[in-house]
């Protein structure tokens, strides 16, 4: 009788087949675990006696080194430290803003240095917050406000031994989106007239309408009545605009009428007339140094000679 006439020895062949492959697998198995083992075994090893650990680090400052009506530059300083005895590269950061759970701006900073063995590096991420994007994509985002931001950051480290690490940081603080201050010349009181030099004060009304103090320590400015430029000058001063106040300035301000002709004569004599201005404040803010321009044009105001004072300011 053939062998595939009898059905138990048939069996009895693949079942003993299957267990020797069983016992193979096992084998094989059992060996590349051991192999794994024995691999990070000697990598926790070496780790321990060398001294290989997670570096550190921490959000340590954040500066604004320019500020305006249209953008803002932020620094964010990051301070890595590195336990190992040799140095890490520190291979990509990532970083997110967001305000209230809103993008404002993401990036990607490749290859962004080698921190030095045993050492610490301050590494400094620059940001550029364009408002125009900000207020366009957000409504609710006015000028003048202050918003609060968060920002979160993943360095990207390469350690021998241990491989690749993600560091994930996160720091939060508030940012202005500033807003130009409102100007009017209330009245330009006319202290000495003559032909060669007229001298006169300008009484400025500057309204803040940010939702943070403004410290002026310069204006410069020129003004035209009429189309006509009567003159320019700079101002340093310490004046105070409280966040959405009203403040008043004086400014002195002198020329030639006889530059000008009759016309400008006969804009005085009729104790009232157009005005433009147009110039910047220097200011000191909370959150830094800013340059704002001020402006008005096709403002009326009030010409009045010094017999003609009438105690308003």
């Amino acid at each position: 009788m053939a062998s595939s006439d009898n059905p138990e020895v048939v069996e009895r062949e693949v079942k003993e087949k299957k267990h020797k492959d069983e016992e193979k697998n096992e084998e094989k198995g059992g060996f590349l675990d051991k192999v794994k083992d024995f691999i990070q075994d000697i990598g926790e090893k070496i780790e321990g006696a060398i001294g290989f650990g997670k570096p550190t680090a921490d959000v340590k400052g954040v500066h604004i080194p320019s500020i305006n009506l249209h953008k803002a530059e932020i620094v964010f300083d990051v301070l890595v430290s590195n336990p190992n005895p040799i140095p890490i590269p520190l291979i990509d950061i990532n970083y997110l803003i967001e305000s209230d759970g809103r993008k404002l701006v993401s990036g990607l900073i490749p290859d962004a240095g080698t921190i030095h063995a045993h050492g610490s590096e301050t590494v400094k991420i620059p940001v550029v917050l364009i408002y125009d994007d900000i207020k366009n994509t957000y409504d609710d985002i006015k000028p003048g406000s202050i918003i609060p931001y968060t920002v979160k950051v993943d360095l990207i480290v390469d350690v021998p031994i241990i491989g690749r690490l993600t560091i994930p940081l996160e720091k939060k603080g508030e940012i202005p989106v500033p807003y130009k201050p409102d100007v009017d010349v209330e009245k330009i009181h006319f202290e000495k007239f003559s032909f060669e030099e007229t001298i006169a004060t300008l009484h400025l009304k500057l309204e803040n309408k940010n939702d943070f103090d403004l410290a002026l320590n310069k204006l410069d400015y020129e003004i035209w009545l009429s189309e006509m430029s009567i003159g320019s000058a700079e101002l340093n001063d310490s004046t105070k605009f409280e966040k959405n106040g009203i403040s008043k300035m004086q400014i002195p301000i002198a020329f030639r009428p006889k530059d000008f002709g009759s016309a400008l004569w006969d804009m005085i004599r009729g104790r009232g007339t157009g005005y433009s201005i147009k110039g910047n404040i220097d200011v000191d803010t909370p959150f830094g140094a800013m340059k704002l321009p001020i402006s008005k044009e096709g403002g009326t105001t009030r010409l009045k000679k010094g017999e003609d004072d009438d105690g308003e300011d």
